[in-house]
């Protein structure tokens, strides 16, 4: 995914925590909020309480490889959090790519620009 569309400054991650809207899975819980920048960016967070450095960073590049993929078929000018919960420890990639469309759908966020 490009640093474009990576949201990582922490006043980022609470003002979406604090004005965006949620929607959860079994496997991760979304927050969004509409911004006014044309870009749309993704942040991922994940307890500590999930586990050792490995495996919170093995859950992240998945994530991250899903977002990149799916990064434009996603509305643009948005900012997006994917909050893991313990159950995507035993998940397989597949079930993490299916909570995220899902999650997406749900959100009205897909719909972006093709290509």
């Amino acid at each position: 995914m490009d640093k474009k569309h990576r949201l990582r400054k922490n006043r980022d991650f609470q003002y979406t925590y604090k004005k965006g809207r949620s929607s959860g899975h079994p496997l991760l819980v979304i927050v969004f909020r509409k911004t006014r920048g044309p870009e749309t960016r993704v942040g991922f967070s994940i307890n500590r309480k999930f586990g050792k450095a490995v495996e919170r960073n093995r859950i992240k590049r998945q994530l991250r490889a899903i977002t990149g993929s799916r990064i434009h078929q996603i509305k643009q000018g948005f900012d997006i959090i994917f909050v893991v919960r313990r159950k995507a420890k035993e998940a397989s990639y597949q079930d993490l790519d299916i909570a995220v469309y899902h999650l997406l759908k749900r959100g009205r966020l897909l719909g972006g620009r093709e290509e």
